[in-house]
């Protein structure tokens, strides 16, 4: 049975929604009439009801102050208004007092009748959310109140070797629970819906101790009937088993299926996804914390792998160092060449190759902050006019590093991407905006050559000198000499900031036939000699 308040402050209303609905066949009851949402607050303080249909404007107290003080002293009531035409954007307003649904007056009795229906599909959700939360906060309070929550901080402070370990082995044997084994390894549990990868608020920090106290239970049914070894919770909502191998050869076979059927059960009972780590087999009750954090370990790769883990840890081998520096360049040809089918491809690659490697979350945001900067290279190459390319840049490396997935931060790089290869081709879409870039290439490529000379750029384009000093001048706003110049000075820097290489050697390597001659140009570009300015930048 449904109970329904009607709310109007006209008595036509009221008595036809009274007499035209067919209250007994919907299986309702109009527990109560009202004239005003004074009286309707007050009805409800001493009447059970289950749905309000409410007009919007009325005396003393109109519905949208009635459904402001449901909302916050009945959020179970499910509220349903109905108003005239001119007050019908004003009643929307009301979905910030989780008003369900909005009828335009005049409202028919099939009209209604199909709301109510509606309503009570909502009444009855609510309903089984409140029997649920009610089983579980009862069946956790027993929890509390019993021996496993010393049961299960005993185990915890055993594995976490927080007390000596002859008297933590003591104690369990008088809780009767033996510790006998070959080997030993920890599993850890934790549900993903209450992790880092999304926001919690408060109801969600509640509601994930009841869901801990489920994931428990479900572990500790099929870990006792397996006779694999001993479940109990750590903190409030993380899960943990003690595996002790005792006598099968295929025991570490037998550990993972037996996680992965506490994931499935999870999921099937509760609908929820659990990550889980497996830590590596120790042979004494002393190395446990050992195995314990290794497991724990495993929590950090959601970050980069997403939720609904099983991973052992014996059978892994973290990657600290990605080989992505060859994709890197693979990405530069591809935007420089214009295929972006290319440039998509690496991307994902890259992705991938990191993914593979299993770093921790300010690795990752390292390489994707490096495939940023690699887009800046390709950006100079092309113009020296880097404004249009640098402006948000702070903003973009903070957005990639508070991302909550390793993916979401791929999709910030990724739309990045396509914005560059975008204004590149725009860039290209003419002759001498393609020729100046392919210019800007070439002398990347071919700065290190000590005779590199306008003729040779002129031949590779197969256009006069000057034609091209002239298209080149007005794409990039230097000279052929003042790039070749800048590029070698900006290379030299770089050796100079990161290597122990003498001048005359880093004079060579940027082109410069003559040390001597190398040194006076450094200084005129930079105010500084070589040595001087190695100096400042290895301090």
């Amino acid at each position: 049975m449904y109970r329904v308040l009607l709310v109007d402050d006209e008595i036509l209303v009221r008595d036809a929604i009274k007499e035209n609905i067919d209250w007994k066949g919907l299986d309702c009851e109009l527990t109560g009439i009202c004239e005003n949402g004074q009286q309707a607050a007050e009805f409800v303080k001493t009447h059970p009801v289950d749905i309000v249909l409410t007009d919007i404007l009325m005396p003393y107290m109109d519905g949208m102050e009635l459904s402001h003080f449901l909302h916050d002293n009945y959020p179970d009531v499910v509220i349903v208004i109905f108003s005239g035409f001119g007050e019908f954007e004003y009643a929307k307003k009301a979905i910030q007092y989780n008003v369900s649904e909005y009828l335009l007056k005049p409202v028919t009795a099939v009209e209604l009748t199909a709301v109510i229906n509606k309503m009570k599909e909502k009444v009855d959700q609510t309903r089984k959310e409140k029997v649920k939360m009610e089983k579980l906060t009862k069946a956790s309070e027993n929890y509390r109140k019993n021996a496993q929550v010393i049961r299960s901080k005993a185990i915890e402070a055993f594995v976490n070797c927080t007390t000596n370990v002859e008297e933590s082995i003591e104690r369990l044997q008088n809780m009767g629970i033996e510790l006998s084994a070959v080997r030993y390894r920890v599993a850890m549990f934790d549900i993903d819906l209450y992790s880092d990868m999304y926001q919690v608020d408060v109801e969600k920090r509640q509601e994930s101790a009841l869901m801990a106290f489920v994931l428990y239970n479900i572990s500790n049914e099929i870990v006792t009937r397996e006779q694999a070894g001993i479940a109990y919770q750590e903190g409030g909502n993380r899960v943990c088993i003690l595996f002790q191998e005792k006598w099968s050869r295929d025991f570490t076979t037998k550990t993972k299926m037996i996680c992965k059927e506490i994931q499935d059960k999870m999921k099937e009972v509760m609908g929820i996804e659990v990550s889980m780590g497996i830590g590596v087999w120790v042979k004494t009750p002393g190395e446990l914390l050992i195995s314990h954090d290794i497991a724990s370990q495993v929590m950090q790769y959601r970050y980069l792998l997403g939720g609904n883990l099983l991973i052992d840890m014996a059978e892994i081998k973290p990657g600290y160092n990605v080989p992505i520096d060859h994709l890197l360049d693979d990405l530069m040809a591809a935007l420089k060449a214009g295929n972006r089918e290319l440039v998509e491809k690496i991307f994902h690659e890259m992705q991938n190759s990191i993914k593979k490697g299993l770093v921790e979350k300010s690795r990752a945001c390292m390489y994707l902050q490096q495939i940023v900067r690699t887009l800046d290279r390709v950006c100079e190459d092309v113009s020296a006019d880097m404004k249009c390319v640098l402006k948000g840049r702070d903003e973009l490396l903070h957005q990639i590093t508070e991302q909550k997935s390793f993916d979401s931060a791929c999709r910030v790089v990724e739309n990045y991407i396509l914005k560059i290869f975008k204004l590149l081709s725009d860039m290209n879409s003419s002759s001498g905006q393609k020729q100046a870039r392919l210019a800007m290439d070439y002398i990347q490529k071919n700065y290190m050559d000590p005779d590199l000379s306008l003729n040779d750029i002129c031949s590779y384009l197969n256009i006069s000198t000057s034609y091209f000093s002239t298209i080149f001048k007005e794409m990039t706003g230097e000279t052929f000499t003042e790039v070749l110049i800048r590029t070698r000075m900006e290379k030299a820097k770089e050796l100079l900031e990161n290597t122990t290489m003498k001048n005359y050697e880093i004079a060579e390597k940027v082109g410069f036939s003559d040390p001597h001659y190398f040194g006076i140009s450094f200084k005129k570009i930079t105010g500084v000699t070589p040595t001087e300015y190695a100096r400042e930048k290895r301090r």
